[in-house]
């Protein structure tokens, strides 16, 4: 498909568009800027007329648009090697006249931030404020330890699952395995209609043993959801994390008696 010439100058000129914003961005920065011009060429510019009308206009307004980006919303940053505050290097923005700068008040004087000290000091003050804390526990509250972890998982709330609760379906199962597979409905399809949460089996042949390993995994994924951070797959992952803590322990104590 043949493109129009207006089309073809318009696609010039978007190219003519990104070799001066990248000149005014990247000024003094040959490297970057002939790295930019080279991606422009390869991958943004249309270089084919084979193209569609409709693709070939899509690449030129692409084109205009990361000359406006980066005219406005890039700067270039150079450090400062002479002067530096408590062993902190310094660097100057470069800041030109198509520069985008905040205008409204929040960016000008942003609201202080609570941190999360003051945050977890707040909650512990006034504990009425959340009454569902026991369903959705903060991550402040996870014990990081897994000695700490350990115990609270031992206490925490199992969620029950309740057949009345489930829709359960069989289909055809899919994969290797054979005719025992490909031929008979022992895929088992849980959907846990309180919540919404789904679940598929079909890990052996039999159809009694997948609707068993199926409500064990919807039963995870029950406990992931009530118990964020005290689950049995957190807690096997936190055990994991601790053998790795203790191996690299005694590696570095090897290497320190070496």
């Amino acid at each position: 498909m043949s493109i129009s010439p207006t089309l073809l100058a318009s696609a010039r000129a978007a190219y003519r568009d990104l070799l001066r914003a990248s000149a005014l961005t990247f000024a003094g920065d040959d490297s970057v800027k002939t790295a930019f011009r080279v991606k422009m060429r390869t991958e943004v510019i249309p270089r084919s007329t084979a193209l569609e009308t409709s693709a070939f206009e899509e690449r030129v307004k692409l084109a205009r648009e990361i000359a406006t980006v980066l005219r406005t919303n890039v700067v270039q940053g150079r450090k400062v090697e002479s002067s530096s505050v408590d062993g902190e290097a310094r660097w100057n923005l470069r800041i030109t006249e198509h520069t985008e700068l905040g205008s409204n008040d929040s960016i000008k004087s942003p609201p202080p931030m609570e941190s999360s000290r003051s945050a977890r000091k707040r909650r512990q003050a006034s504990p009425g404020e959340n009454d569902d804390a026991s369903v959705n526990i903060a991550n402040d509250n996870i014990p990081r330890y897994y000695s700490q972890l350990k115990k609270a998982h031992q206490h925490r709330n199992v969620p029950e699952l309740k057949e009345e609760d489930l829709e359960e379906s069989f289909v055809r199962g899919s994969g290797p395995g054979g005719q025992s597979i490909n031929k008979t409905e022992n895929n088992v399809q849980l959907l846990h209609k309180p919540t919404g949460i789904r679940v598929a089996c079909q890990e052996t042949r039999s159809l009694a043993q997948n609707r068993k390993l199926a409500r064990r995994r919807l039963l995870e994924k029950l406990d992931h959801l009530q118990n964020p951070g005290l689950s049995k797959a957190d807690l096997l992952q936190a055990k994991q994390n601790e053998r790795e803590r203790r191996r690299r322990k005694r590696a570095k104590k090897k290497v320190a008696k070496d």
